[in-house]
């Protein structure tokens, strides 16, 4: 006799992997359900669903930041069911979703601690294990995935109960670090909007939050010691017309603002129950136009100018001088004790030496330390940071330009200009970020389309989802050197965002490709099966009112379900 009940079962577990023509009774992990980043490994885990109901308990084990994981995961129940979890001191009991620390990695430092967690759901409940309660609130996370995409509707009053069929779930990222950054310099974002673009990074198992807080076009960081930084650097006269190539002018109209210490502090706190580390970035010695014009004794000339109303790149960088490292000094010495962060962002590109080359302080100091060159000079410069850094228990990290004359011992690169820059320091035994532009930077055109039409406008460059997809860090570098890549990263550069809506935009659903690249191995990664899970995401995108690209022809196929 036919057993249909386990046959529907096996369909239905194959049609939750999202790619029938792959699946075997017993084991998923080819398809890995409609979860993104995709895990490590998910198999079938027995017969019959679980069902989130009223009558749902809930265990969480005692341990530093536990209470986090708790609070959201009966913030995601309540708001998609309005059921509340009932607490509970039995793990094994019935009904009961089960988050237990195994062990606690959390006290180390933040790119040290375990992030690994299984997940084992059956007919009885949820079990989720982990070393860390960063590693729960992943498994968390991968619940949130395999639910239904319309729990991120809040409130939905039809709904009684959820069912979750019984899978097993063993999962850990590939890297360490996993970073989105976002530039607030050009354009400026509301706090509100900064913790959401935090559950952005959340809901893709991303760990970084790369704020990029000073540029030449506005500094947007309140400094105590400092204040005409925010005075006279977070406001310009107005913003570029169309786009830089067509020298049209600005539109007069006086742009700007910046982040109290109050405000990082409500989002430092935000991004910490969310297991998010902020770093901050305040640019070293370029793209500091907006400091010169607060204080013009910064640069070479002394002279008085505007905050940049252009975007590119600009001769007035930081002068050499003495008093300008007393004036870095004081304030990087204000970030740290705002930021926790262990990295701190110098930036150290697009810095042009013609002002120091005609500079006699520059020219001196060249001389008198023995240097080669004005390349030399910037080495220099930027090993003085880091040794302050270090003196304050912080690590140096900055873009790859930092390597020219010469790297500062224990500073990371960020592999922004391809893979070279990676290369070289991981040779030399620095840690790096990737983060090439030909992969990485989300300020390209995302279609043929945009592009072609330059609507939305965008810097230029083309950076489809399928590429972004294809990267694969740990390319091009030999055996040895491939343990010095922490992770990689995503850059939002807003000279052409002005609103968040743009920002959305520009970010998804290039994120979802991204943090598949920095989740899950190599080996696991599959175009077709991506396209596939990427259908139940669109519609999360939709539930959480984003506004996202929508997908080319082709990138709305994968394999359908049958």
């Amino acid at each position: 006799m036919v057993d249909l009940k386990n046959i529907l079962r096996g369909i239905y577990i194959c049609l939750i992997a999202g790619v029938l023509v792959h699946c075997s009774p017993k084991e998923v992990s080819k398809g890995n359900s409609s979860i993104i980043p995709k895990p490590q490994s998910v198999e079938e885990a027995g017969l019959g669903d679980f069902s989130i109901d009223d009558g749902t308990k809930l265990f969480v084990s005692k341990g530093k930041n536990s209470e986090f994981v708790k609070e959201y995961i009966l913030n995601m129940i309540d708001n998609s069911l309005s059921i509340k979890l009932k607490p509970t001191d039995d793990k094994d009991g019935k009904n009961t979703i089960s988050l237990v620390l195994e062990a606690s990695s959390d006290d180390v430092d933040f790119y040290d601690v375990d992030e690994s967690y299984e997940l084992i759901s059956s007919k009885d409940g949820i079990s989720i294990k982990a070393n860390s309660s960063r590693g729960l609130f992943y498994g968390v996370q991968t619940l949130r995935s395999i639910l239904p995409s319309d729990i991120e509707k809040k409130n939905d009053a039809k709904k009684v109960s959820l069912a979750v069929p019984s899978l097993k779930i063993v999962d850990k990222p590939t890297f360490k670090y996993r970073g989105i950054h976002l530039d607030v310099g050009r354009h400026l974002f509301p706090v509100e909007f900064i913790k959401k673009y935090i559950d952005y990074i959340v809901m893709h198992k991303m760990n970084t939050f790369h704020w990029h807080l000073t540029e030449d076009q506005g500094w947007r960081l309140q400094i105590d010691k400092y204040p005409k930084l925010t005075e006279v650097g977070a406001y310009r006269k107005g913003t570029l017309k169309g786009h830089y190539t067509d020298n049209l002018g600005h539109d007069g109209k006086r742009y700007g603002g910046f982040y109290t210490k109050e405000d990082v502090k409500e989002v430092l706190a935000y991004a910490n129950k969310n297991f998010v580390n902020v770093m901050p970035e305040i640019e070293f010695p370029g793209h500091s136009v907006a400091a010169i014009a607060a204080y013009p004794w910064l640069s070479c000339t002394g002279k008085q100018i505007d905050v940049e109303t252009k975007w590119g790149v600009h001769a007035d960088i930081h002068c050499t001088k003495e008093k300008n490292f007393k004036f870095m000094e004081e304030v990087l010495s204000e970030v740290v004790d705002l930021f926790p962060s262990k990295f701190i962002h110098i930036g150290g590109d697009e810095a042009p030496k013609d002002r120091w080359k005609k500079c006699r302080f520059c020219q001196r100091n060249i001389k008198k330390l023995g240097l080669k060159d004005e390349h030399e000079l910037q080495s220099y410069f930027i090993k003085r940071i880091q040794k302050f850094l270090s003196s304050k228990g912080r690590t140096l990290i900055g873009w790859d330009e930092i390597l020219e004359g010469g790297l500062a011992k224990n500073a990371v690169v960020m592999s922004w200009r391809g893979t070279k820059g990676g290369l070289e320091a991981s040779k030399k035994g620095h840690y790096v970020v990737m983060t090439p532009y030909t992969y990485c930077y989300f300020d390209y055109y995302q279609s043929k389309e945009d592009r072609d039409n330059k609507s939305p406008l965008a810097i230029g460059g083309f950076l489809p989802l399928d590429k972004v997809y294809s990267y694969n860090p740990k390319d091009e570098f030999e055996k040895e050197a491939k343990k010095f890549i922490l992770g990689v990263q995503a850059n939002v550069w807003t000279e052409y965002m002005k609103t968040t809506d743009k920002v959305e935009y520009m970010l998804f659903p290039r994120i979802a490709a991204i943090s598949e690249v920095a989740w899950t191995n190599k080996e696991a990664k599959n175009w077709d099966d991506f396209l596939n899970r990427m259908k139940d995401q669109y519609k999360r995108y939709d539930n959480l009112g984003i506004n996202y690209k929508k997908p080319d022809k082709g990138e709305d196929q994968g394999e359908e379900s049958k």
